[in-house]
């Protein structure tokens, strides 16, 4: 459960500490008081989207955390995390800064925005008004059932097969090109295989090319330079090189060497000396020797780079890229010319993998159909309790061509009055009805969650008299289990709450200022009468409220 929400710089609210207790908690509130500030306070420190607007005037950043304890031990999300908790209490942050960036931690850990949202929507999930919006779309309700049913293994099973059967379709029609079309292609294609193996390209030849045309571009400092190397180290008829007077010297130092130690270990320095410089002077004159262009060498390697210039602008950056584009070409020439023995091929392969995908949608379909029945008698339980035992609710089935979720068209239909029809929920439910109908399912769903913490935003809009009686009572049923958080505008709602706290808004040096505070028994009075009486609270208000608060005991106490 939610144990402590803290919040910092978020809106209008500068600092508060709400710390919630089991079972039902309500928020009340003058509209504009601050009451969904905190509903996006929970959404932030949860991992959802935000904006920079959150941060408060003036503030450098905006900061929330919440508590959470009873955190089963083997939390999926955590487990995923590397995050340890074993002692059954987690502590989420989340810092947003002006800039954009983000800080979250779990548990003290920097954690990404994604991973904080993985964790908080295994902890609270969040039913605001919007969500009767998606019961109207009918896109979400095969999404709905799916969940209900817990049908992650068929869905899986069913999505492996129909990814196969799908990427075989693509590739049948990449090949079904009309005839004028196939042709152009492997007349380009001709051209280019053509151009790219008459130049017969050679791995690395493009770095050997650079490097002897930077030879023979300055061969003549080059000749020079080894002309000159080569005489100093190794001399000519008339004179003697660096490594002749090495060995003379040497040699006098070997004459000696039985005279010490310190004329042996020149002797030996010279030695090695007089091997390397020989190494050289051999390298030197191999290279002297070895160096012989013709005087049109040149003009043919610039005409050769020049070739490469050119095909690496139209066929890749690097000769080994054109390489893998002539490859490239090569394969799509002879699938497009065995295109008949292809197709044939692939249509072999499609019927095998669409029978797959059949069975595969049957399994499904046959899963969801099964989950639809009990999801309609559980609803249908939920509404009597909502007082709306006259409404019927059926699930609908379709078929429908292959696509990622499936061969099902799902719809949720509904009866609002003895005698009429099903018909779809956008074009029967009134605001009130669609209410009560999300209230419902979202009780059912939450029955085969895990998650300990339902947060709902005003989804008693349209709802009044008897049937927010109804909405209380069933809010106090589930809190028996999970614990509720609340933000409403109903008395009755508020009546029925474990602990009540009122958002209040006021002024102070000229800034505006939002405080949630616990109410007390009195207070709670106060309040239920304002809900229902407005700004003129009168004795006879203040009484109703108090009987509102008993009758709530009462039936609390009855659970």
């Amino acid at each position: 459960m939610l144990q402590l929400l803290h919040i910092e710089n978020v809106a209008v609210i500068e600092e508060a500490d709400i710390t919630f207790g089991s079972g039902f908690n309500a928020l009340t509130g003058e509209t504009g008081a601050g009451k969904s500030i905190v509903i996006d306070a929970m959404g932030a420190v949860l991992g959802q989207r935000t904006s920079r607007d959150l941060i408060r005037t003036g503030a450098a950043k905006a900061f929330v955390s919440a508590v959470f304890t009873g955190v089963p031990e083997m939390l999926p999300a955590l487990a995923e995390q590397g995050i340890d908790g074993a002692d059954g209490e987690l502590l989420l942050q989340r810092e947003m800064f002006g800039d954009g960036k983000n800080v979250c931690r779990i548990n003290g850990r920097p954690v990404t925005v994604a991973q904080l949202r993985q964790v908080g929507n295994s902890l609270l999930n969040i039913h605001g008004q919007h969500d009767g919006q998606q019961l109207l779309d009918e896109s979400f309700h095969c999404a709905y059932l799916d969940s209900f049913g817990r049908l992650e293994g068929p869905l899986a099973a069913y999505r492996a097969a129909y990814d196969g059967w799908h990427a075989l379709v693509q590739k049948q029609r990449s090949l079904q090109m009309d005839e004028a079309e196939r042709e152009r292609r492997v007349d380009t294609l001709r051209h280019q295989i053509d151009e790219l193996e008459r130049a017969q390209l050679q791995e690395g030849e493009e770095e050997a090319l650079i490097e002897r045309r930077n030879i023979l571009r300055n061969s003549e400092k080059f000749l020079s330079a080894v002309r000159a190397a080569s005489y100093l180290l190794n001399g000519d008829d008339e004179s003697s090189g660096a490594v002749a007077q090495l060995r003379e010297a040497e040699g006098v130092l070997s004459s000696v060497k039985g005279l010490g130690e310190q004329f042996a270990q020149l002797a030996q320095r010279l030695e090695t000396i007089r091997s390397e410089a020989y190494d050289i002077g051999e390298t030197v004159r191999d290279l002297e020797e070895g160096y012989d262009f013709s005087p049109g060498e040149l003009d043919a390697v610039e005409s050769r780079a020049d070739q490469l210039y050119r095909l690496k602008k139209k066929y890749g950056a690097s000769v080994a890229d054109m390489l893998a584009y002539l490859d490239k070409c090569r394969q799509e020439l002879e699938a497009i010319t065995d295109t008949d023995d292809t197709l044939a091929r692939l249509e072999k392969e499609i019927g095998r993998a669409e029978k797959k995908v059949q069975a595969a949608a049957k399994e499904l379909t046959a899963a969801r159909k099964a989950a639809a029945k009990v999801l309609e008698a559980r609803i249908q339980e939920e509404l009597r309790q909502l007082d709306m035992p006259k409404v019927r609710f059926a699930i609908c089935f379709e078929t429908t061509a292959y696509q990622e979720s499936g061969a099902d068209a799902v719809r949720f239909l509904m009866s609002a009055n003895v005698g009429e029809e099903l018909k779809p929920i956008h074009k029967i439910a009134s605001g009130g009805e669609l209410a009560r109908i999300m209230l419902a399912l979202k009780n059912v769903l939450a029955e085969n969650e895990d998650i300990g913490t339902l947060v709902f935003d005003e989804v008693d809009t349209g709802v009044s008299g008897r049937a927010a009686q109804k909405v209380a009572e069933k809010l106090a049923q589930v809190s028996r289990h999970k614990q509720v958080l609340c933000v409403t505008h109903l008395p009755q709602l508020a009546a029925m709450a474990d602990t009540h706290f009122s958002v209040e808004k006021g002024e102070r040096d000229g800034r505006t200022y939002t405080a949630v505070v616990l109410l007390d028994r009195q207070q709670r009075r106060e309040e239920l009468a304002r809900l229902t009486g407005g700004a003129h609270v009168t004795a006879a208000m203040l009484e109703s409220a108090e009987e509102l608060i008993s009758a709530a005991e009462r039936y609390r106490e009855s659970l």
